[in-house]
């Protein structure tokens, strides 16, 4: 059954614009409470169950949380106020605090007019269809406020910010640190600007924080992981070692060396494994997505490293981590799984996991990228009919298979349908950037030609 407003990521739109509204918002957090007081476990107990909201910098934050309040208190939960947390905070803090559920709100690196809600199970895991089709259902009926008696109370937690920079500091070795090291650490003016630099400072480093000024317009902008020219400028000016800019929402990171050259999300998985390779702690191989470079792939297979693609999202990534039974996984944008560690994608986690191997190994980053020098992609987007099917037209298929022949074993053509526009996504990679921009040009061409006809 399709879900109407929950996407692979919760429920995302344009501030003021359904579904991002106060009056959507208050009935879906009445909803929620709804399948939260029926569940098992509250009939069970018997008692009240407990929600955590956590949110971003962006000042719709406060009216969507009051919302959201608001539609829980009516439906007999209670609700607990992190004010801003990083998406992972908000996942771990639900389980540590032993609650039914956490909600985050955020449109992770989306600008500031976008915003989201993201609910986390009891063990910190997104929530499974079951559970969203069922709050979905639930919105269909009209909010009924529980008596006055059993109204959902409310309270901040005061200590949430230093238990989760304890708990990321825990994911690191005890007996290594970050002395010695200056760090650059970019925030994006988003939920861990008072989060990154203390882990990273309690370590050891030597932190020069930027993008931590958040006004509630500012998050994502031309900062963070989504725009990497903020964090190179800033490490070559302070002359640090090493850079690692955040997304909005704290789940996604990108790296910069010494010379300010920037490690996308593929090249630092890479490190990762390599490290966890040698140091006999990789169990089994890696998970990436249809869009990881195709020099990680045969990087990996190189070191006799084990490598599946699973649809581009986190949550697939995530679903067959637990298939394969692995634990190291994510995407190039940065959005990296380390399950041994935390339950979701968590940006200052998987920044410790390479300061880990840079620490252990005394090696730079550019000597622990050895191997994988990432080959020339090119993406191109091209607006079809809704319904409009490439893998049907004979054309399209001809030009791909052309294109693969051609391209042999060092490339590969990627055709993907945009799951929230109208789109065909046109990915060309391989060894020579004059072939990769030929066949993306050409197939593209056939596509934009295919959905007119």
């Amino acid at each position: 059954m399709t879900k109407k407003y929950f996407g692979t990521d919760g429920i995302r739109g344009r501030v003021g614009e359904m579904p991002i509204t106060p009056e959507f918002v208050m009935h879906l957090g009445y909803s929620a409470g709804q399948v939260l007081a029926s569940s098992e476990w509250h009939l069970s107990k018997g008692e009240r169950p407990a929600v955590l909201i956590g949110k971003d910098t962006r000042i719709s934050g406060y009216m969507l949380e009051s919302a959201l309040q608001a539609g829980l208190s009516a439906a007999g939960v209670d609700v607990l106020l992190s004010g801003p947390m990083p998406t992972p905070a908000v996942a771990y803090l639900t389980r540590a605090l032993r609650l039914q559920a956490g909600i985050v709100i955020s449109a992770s690196h989306n600008p500031f007019e976008d915003n989201g809600i993201k609910f986390f199970s009891a063990a910190g895991t997104k929530l499974p269809d079951v559970t969203e089709h069922a709050i979905e259902a639930g919105l269909k009926a009209p909010i009924k406020s529980m008596p006055s008696a059993q109204l959902g109370k409310a309270r901040r937690v005061n200590d949430a910010r230093g238990r989760y920079i304890e708990f990321c500091k825990s994911t690191f070795p005890n007996h290594l640190d970050l002395r010695g090291l200056r760090i650059v650490v970019d925030c994006a003016h988003g939920a861990t600007y008072q989060i990154a630099g203390p882990v990273l400072h309690e370590l050891g480093a030597d932190v020069v924080a930027i993008g931590a000024q958040p006004d509630g317009l500012n998050i994502n902008l031309e900062c963070g992981a989504t725009h990497g020219a903020a964090l190179q400028e800033a490490v070559r000016l302070h002359h640090a070692d090493i850079g690692i800019a955040l997304d909005g929402d704290g789940d996604r990171v990108i790296m910069a060396d010494e010379k300010g050259v920037l490690y996308d999300g593929d090249r630092l998985i890479y490190i990762i494994a390599k490290h966890r390779q040698q140091k006999g702690l990789l169990k089994g191989g890696v998970a990436g997505t249809l869009m990881t470079n195709l020099a990680v792939e045969n990087g990996l297979r190189k070191l006799d490293i084990p490598f599946a693609r699973a649809n581009v999202g986190d949550r697939y990534v995530l679903e067959l981590l637990q298939k394969e039974g692995w634990q190291l996984g994510g995407e190039g944008s940065g959005h990296i799984l380390c399950i041994d560690k935390h339950t979701t994608g968590d940006g200052i986690i998987s920044a410790l996991q390479v300061l880990y191997a840079m620490r252990d190994s005394a090696k730079t980053l550019p000597e622990l990228a050895h191997g994988v020098t990432l080959y020339p992609q090119q993406l191109i987007n091209v607006k079809v009919p809704k319904g409009f099917d490439s893998r049907a037209n004979v054309a399209i298929k001809a030009a791909q298979a052309e294109a693969e022949r051609d391209l042999d074993d060092s490339g590969r053509v990627l055709l993907r349908p945009s799951g929230t526009e109208p789109l065909i996504r046109v990915m060309v990679e391989g060894e020579s950037k004059q072939k990769v921009k030929h066949w993306a040009e050409k197939i593209a061409d056939i596509v934009r030609n295919a959905a007119v006809e």
